[in-house]
């Protein structure tokens, strides 16, 4: 009788509160707790970060710690948030922004953030875009034509976004970026007392940490389980692809972009191409810079060491006739005259936007494959370029 009797008391208890254990078992996505208890993980579906070296997370019971290290280029303090899992108090004394999770009203101020976005079945929360003119996401592009997605304008692209409208808006959190330590935007929509964070993706010097912000994003919407299974897809296939081309006997030699004005803007030796065309069995022409930005180069440097490379890719011209057009110096380069030169904008929207600087961030193993059909087109007979094209085709 006592044994039934327990049985009963536990069926009971299940009955009477659901929420407690599916936030024993999963992360609340979708609403708030209804009954707190102090005891309970409200984060049972965490994330670990393995590549990206520009933030982390803390969790605790019913709230998370998220450190950004360096959320703009110089900055010299990390700034933190505190996201609090809503229907229970956040903590003490605490002297950060704190942040009620999971989001429910979203202003993306990058089509960097998109990508994670769609992944993660996020869209439907997201009330408003800086410009749908950097985006090729079909879905998008379509709620703005129906009027459902308003253009705030970009914090942080020079232009001041549109205050009063995101006021309207009612947002639960703005998710933007910083260039500057005075970025204008930033700082309005920070005075106008709206929720607002920092994503600094962009500083992130490897491919695969770029593409880690995913579970930045994640920790918002408490979808971390999503974002550990796709990031963890992307790495496989990234790793897989860097290993097929580790031994390789032949590493063409390639320089890349091209030059606006008197200035050729050439990736340093440590930066996100460099090591995309390393791990893709390219020898890069500046892999001997310690620099992870952008060399500040003339036409002359460049060519004494680039002249007979074999391959030329990132070029912003769709075809060698433009490209020669632009400079009849270019026809000198051997890649040129083999016609070995490929532009990373092969799928661009009707603004001319490449979708490379879009989905690319989130998916660099795609890039990765991209260039080794590229460089070793026998390790990929069957792999179609996504993100390129050779010019002349």
């Amino acid at each position: 009788m006592k044994h039934r009797l327990l049985v009963f008391v536990f069926a009971l208890a299940l009955l009477l509160a659901p929420s407690l254990l599916a936030a024993q078992e999963t992360n609340l996505t979708d609403g708030c707790v209804d009954s707190y208890d102090p005891d309970v993980d409200y984060f049972p579906q965490k994330v670990t970060i393995t590549s990206a070296t520009g933030f982390n997370v803390e969790y605790f019971n019913n709230y998370k710690l998220v450190t950004v290290s360096t959320p703009w280029q110089g900055a010299e303090e990390p700034v933190q948030y505190v996201l609090v899992q809503c229907g229970t108090p956040a903590p003490d004394n605490v002297d950060v922004p704190v942040i009620e999770v999971p989001v429910q009203r979203f202003v993306s101020m990058s089509t960097t953030f998109i990508p994670h976005i769609v992944t993660q079945g996020l869209l439907d929360r997201v009330v408003a875009v800086d410009t749908v003119g950097y985006t090729s996401n079909e879905a998008v592009l379509a709620r703005h034509e129906a009027g459902d997605l308003p253009e705030v304008g970009s914090g942080g692209s020079g232009t001041d976004p549109n205050i009063e409208l995101l006021v309207d808006l009612e947002p639960d959190l703005v998710m933007t970026q910083k260039f500057s330590p005075d970025d204008k935007g930033f700082a309005l929509i920070e005075q106008a007392g709206l929720p607002v964070v920092l994503n600094a993706d962009f500083l992130d010097t490897s491919p695969l940490g770029q593409a880690e912000w995913g579970k930045f994003i994640a920790l918002f919407f408490n979808t971390e389980a999503v974002a550990e299974e796709t990031f963890a897809g992307v790495k496989a296939r990234y790793e897989d692809l860097k290993a097929r081309t580790a031994n390789v006997d032949n590493r063409p030699s390639v320089f890349a972009n091209t030059p606006f004005g008197d200035t050729w803007y050439m990736p340093g030796g440590k930066s996100y191409l460099a090591q995309l065309l390393a791990d893709a069995g390219a020898d890069y022409l500046w892999s001997d810079d310690e620099s992870t930005g952008s060399l500040f180069l003339d036409f002359e440097t460049v060519f004494d060491r680039a002249a007979e490379a074999d391959f030329w890719v990132n070029v912003v011209h769709t075809s060698l006739d433009s490209l020669i057009a632009a400079d009849e110096r270019f026809a000198d380069f051997a890649a040129v005259q083999a016609g070995n030169v490929y532009t990373n904008n092969a799928r661009s929207n009707a603004n001319g936007s490449s979708e490379y600087y879009e989905t690319g961030v989130a998916n660099p193993d795609v890039i990765l494959a991209n260039l080794v059909k590229i460089f070793h087109p026998d390790l990929l007979p069957e792999h179609d370029l996504y993100y390129y094209k050779q010019l002349g085709e």
